[in-house]
């Protein structure tokens, strides 16, 4: 592994400890927060008044500056599979923090992506040297990479147009896959503006290039898309199904758009390849397993009251069995309690 690539390699590691760290403090937080007020969930706000959540927000930011600071230093083939070990963390810290059980299929899907990310470290391509970003201009419009931008946007706009209104809310990979394919030109932009920054520091300045602010304008474009379905998604879905889907789809898009874009498997042997797919599949088998042993949280029932038909009255005899009065039947006898429903009063 060279320098820069373990540079790129710790720190998508910090990344991922504090990024997962987060998710923990910022919940401990929100519990902190509903113990005084109503919570998040149904719409209360007092988690913005609680030290703790803002501890766990400042986390995130660190970690997710970490994060864009390894793609300047590392391929994306080699940073994004590394982002499952934040996954880790969130489930070793909730187990002590949380009190939420680490099952025996959690330390599975836990060894299961410790075992992939070593796999994928172990035979990540070299990250290339690139002295401006005209350079990485010429990547991104070469031929190869400009359809693959062509493809995914026309693709993007399939399933804004035509599959979200109409399946959106009952196939989980419309909203996803959107996030995923717009995921993958996010990645690439970070990545281009990064190199900028990190070249701009060293003294040549990348600012003056109107290439370095198309990437800007695509950056925030696709950042914004991405969120956006991205919350459609966890708003409709249950998150212990959206998160290992969404991690699959996006990690296959990136790596495919990054090894279009840069190259990256150029001079690589089949063997290395192959065992870094193979290690690629064994992390997501364990974000899989990982998130497949989540309960997923109650529903907060806001209505204590259940709506019946207006066409029928329904009562409760003193046994406890319900017992239906039909249109035919005399008045119900005297030991049955009515069941009113809750509009009855209105």
């Amino acid at each position: 592994m060279t320098s820069t690539n373990f540079t790129g390699f710790l720190l998508a590691v910090v990344s991922s400890a504090f990024i997962g760290s987060s998710f923990i403090i910022k919940k401990k937080g929100l519990q902190l927060a509903s113990a005084d007020g109503p919570r998040a969930s149904v719409g209360g706000y007092g988690y913005l008044l609680q030290p703790l959540w803002w501890v766990g927000m400042i986390t995130m930011i660190v970690g997710e500056i970490a994060n864009f600071v390894a793609y300047i230093y590392a391929p994306a083939v080699l940073v994004t599979p590394l982002g499952a070990l934040s996954i880790i963390v969130s489930a070793v810290l909730a187990h002590f923090l949380l009190k939420e059980k680490l099952q025996k299929m959690d330390v599975l899907g836990c060894l299961l992506c410790i075992v992939g990310s070593t796999v994928v470290v172990l035979h990540a391509p070299d990250e290339k040297s690139l002295t401006s970003v005209q350079e990485i201009w010429e990547l991104a419009t070469q031929p190869a990479f400009l359809s693959y931008t062509a493809s995914a946007i026309a693709v993007t706009l399939f399933l804004v147009l035509y599959c979200a209104p109409r399946y959106g809310q009952t196939n989980i990979f419309v909203y996803i896959g959107i996030c995923s394919i717009i995921g993958s030109l996010t990645v690439m932009s970070v990545k281009a503006i990064g190199i900028a920054i990190k070249l701009t520091i060293e003294g040549s300045n990348q600012a003056f290039y109107f290439q370095t602010w198309i990437f800007v304008m695509v950056l925030l474009t696709c950042v914004m898309v991405q969120l956006n379905y991205l919350n459609m998604a966890l708003d409709n879905f249950n998150t212990a199904v959206v998160s290992p889907i969404y991690y699959a789809l996006f990690t296959a898009f990136t790596i495919l758009a990054s090894a279009i874009m840069f190259k990256d498997y150029s001079g690589q042997s089949i063997s290395s390849i192959v065992s870094e797919l193979c290690g690629l599949i064994t992390i997501l088998s364990g974000t899989t397993i990982l998130h497949s042993t989540k309960e997923p949280d109650h529903p907060i029932l806001t209505d204590l009251y259940t709506p019946l038909s207006p066409k029928m009255s329904w009562y409760i005899q003193g046994n406890g069995e319900p017992w239906k009065q039909k249109e035919e039947d005399a008045s119900p006898p005297f030991n049955l309690i009515t069941v009113i429903r809750q509009d009855h009063f209105k």
